[in-house]
């Protein structure tokens, strides 16, 4: 053999023993890794494991009893015209699955169900033996499991949950003033202020007083628009408007929002044009384009009392359903029902 190609045998021979010797070496340091995965997937079972435990505790904390129950609610369903009786706390969770979004923070959706605990206690308080409680806006909205479920679907579970826990951790518990059940108010949107009780109702309560809510500005509810023709106006309102240079002159409560307005000769409360033209808010503004009169509104509701995506929108930034109430309820107290109303106590 030529001696160039013994050079280049050689040189091949000593190329595989190293390629040799480097899947060697690579072999040795693959396989303890490989031996530990198996480890990290079982870790990551026991985890696991320990997750669905930690879960099916947290449910078992949130169950709500029927000795958390001081008395049964009568609710007047508008579809059956049937009473249906349900335990207090039972029907707080299910008007606080009615009236807020479940995807609220857990600190408002508590405020919620203070509210609604409370509203129900102060309302059977003073209720006449004929009167009945509704599941309609006239009293608080209501809706039984079924139609929850129906409505939420698969988020049913995770959901109701949320609300069970919300209701669980404040069992009992109602907003009082000078000892008695307030009348808790509440809405969807400010307009950045809460409205005095009386520049929307007559009468003047301590507790319902306007104060500053920031928070409402991030609502997907706190502006809107709405188009309305002249014609229609007219007819709604019984005026008849004037063709050119139409004005609306206008007073303002403290919050701002319409307190009168002179359309067409005629004077009007902002609630009444609120309700009669079935706007968001009585913070409107009026404005003129061809033949049609656009209310620009600011909130979504009465404006009296807590406001939902203000509460929620505290919640985020850290305070507790104690402050949430304490804020749109102006001087109250938290009580329990035994201590501030014992005679809807019950023998369970």
């Amino acid at each position: 053999m030529h001696p160039y190609h013994k050079r280049k045998a050689g040189s091949n021979w000593k190329k595989r023993l190293i390629f040799g010797f480097s899947v060697l070496m690579a072999v040795i340091l693959i396989i303890p890794a490989l031996i530990v995965v198996p480890k990290i997937l079982y870790t990551s079972e026991q985890q696991t494991a320990v997750d669905k435990q930690n879960k099916t505790e947290s449910e078992s904390q949130v169950t709500l009893k029927a000795e958390d129950s001081a008395f049964s609610v009568d609710v007047m369903r508008t579809a059956s015209n049937k009473s249906e009786t349900v335990l207090l706390e039972d029907y707080v969770t299910r008007v606080v699955a009615s009236e807020m979004p479940a995807d609220f923070e857990i600190e408002a959706l508590k405020a919620q169900a203070l509210a609604a605990r409370t509203y129900i206690v102060n309302y059977l308080a003073h209720a006449g033996e004929d009167e009945q409680v509704t599941d309609t806006v006239q009293h608080q909205v209501y809706k039984n499991d079924q139609q929850l479920q129906q409505i939420w679907g698969n988020d049913y579970n995770w959901k109701m949950k949320k609300i069970k826990q919300a209701v669980a951790e404040t069992v009992g518990e109602i907003l009082t003033y000078d000892g008695e059940p307030i009348t808790p108010t509440f809405f969807s949107t400010s307009n950045g202020y809460t409205e005095n009780s009386e520049d929307f109702w007559q009468n003047a309560l301590p507790y319902l007083k306007s104060v500053a809510s920031p928070w409402d500005e991030d609502s997907p509810k706190f502006l809107d628009q709405k188009t309305i023709s002249i014609n229609e106006v007219e007819q709604v309102l019984a005026v008849s408007l004037p063709k050119d240079n139409i004005k609306f002159p206008t007073t303002r409560t403290e919050s701002n929002r319409v307190k009168t307005i002179d359309i067409g000769g005629k004077t009007f409360t902002g609630r009444e044009i609120r309700e009669k033209l079935k706007l968001r808010s009585t913070d409107f503004k009026i404005s003129k384009k061809n033949d049609y009169l656009i209310f620009t509104t600011k909130g979504y509701g009465h404006g009296v009392g807590m406001s939902q995506y203000g509460a929620n929108g505290m919640a985020k930034e850290g305070k507790s359903y104690k402050e949430i109430v304490n804020h749109y309820y102006q001087g109250i107290s938290i009580q329990t029902i035994e201590d501030a109303a014992p005679t809807l106590m019950v023998q369970k």
